[in-house]
């Protein structure tokens, strides 16, 4: 299948892979002016997310996922690549630099799923409930952000600054994750699995998670021990999941920092 991408910029191709419930647009609004001033500045919906319609014959597990996003840079004849990822984005961009290290310039996954001691076996009563909740609202999604009661319901878990988010940041995240019928294939295609996986020492890799961080804990999903033993480790202050909403400068900064690791 392919997968709705949007080309921006000039330069180096870095390609960026949004997570579980989002998309390209809600995800990378804040970093992508800044980052298309120095790459070439690639982002893809994931199946079901976004502008990419869903397909029941697409696996969804991470690996999967990777292997389709190496498939669509081959479509558009892009060799190499600086990759950056959010949550299951973060996964995938590990799994493709595990499966595919000569498409791989370096790697930064910010709050990266899949490094957790224990694999998750199950749909938590929260997270389905959140889900549905958000698929039956996300049309007046315009109207609710408007309302902080509904903004802190939203977004207090997922951010620590959710009172500072810019209100268009807000409003694309519950439109995106309203509408994604791949989130639960997606969330189903993580069960029972983690990263584990060995990444050359060639390839640069930084990880980067909020010091707020409640959907992926430190005391359970943040296993060093499974990253790369040469990734970079950083801890953002007053961050919470998505890091580059609450701390965009300095996602920003390692992004670059990373990529100039290349050798």
């Amino acid at each position: 299948m392919n997968l709705a991408s949007e080309v921006t910029g000039a330069g180096t191709p870095l390609v960026l892979l949004h997570g579980l419930g989002s998309s390209s647009e809600s995800a990378w609004r804040l970093i992508r002016l800044t980052l298309e001033k120095k790459f070439q500045v690639i982002s893809f919906d994931l199946p079901g997310h976004g502008k990419t319609p869903f397909d029941s014959g697409q696996a969804m597990d991470p690996h999967s996922l990777a292997q389709l996003v190496i498939k669509q840079l081959d479509r558009m004849e892009i060799e190499k690549a600086h990759f950056v990822g959010n949550s299951l984005g973060g996964w995938i961009a590990l799994e493709i630099a595990a499966a595919f290290p000569d498409r791989v310039l370096s790697i930064t996954g910010l709050s990266p799923a899949g490094l957790w001691l224990v694999p998750t076996t199950h749909r938590t009563f929260m997270g389905a409930t959140s889900r549905y909740m958000a698929a039956a609202t996300y049309k007046y999604a315009d109207q609710l952000m408007k309302q902080e009661w509904a903004r802190k319901l939203g977004f207090f878990e997922v951010s620590p600054r959710w009172r500072e988010l810019p209100r268009e940041i807000i409003v694309d995240a519950v439109r995106a994750y309203g509408s994604a019928e791949g989130y639960f294939p997606a969330w189903d295609g993580m069960f029972k699995r983690r990263f584990d996986k060995p990444i050359s020492a060639a390839i640069p890799v930084t990880i980067l998670f909020g010091d707020s961080d409640n959907t992926l804990p430190a005391q359970t999903s943040q296993e060093r021990s499974l990253a790369p033993a040469h990734a970079r480790w950083i801890t953002l202050s007053q961050s919470g999941h998505a890091p580059m909403w609450d701390s965009p400068e300095e996602c920003i900064a390692e992004i670059i920092h990373t990529t100039a690791l290349v050798q």
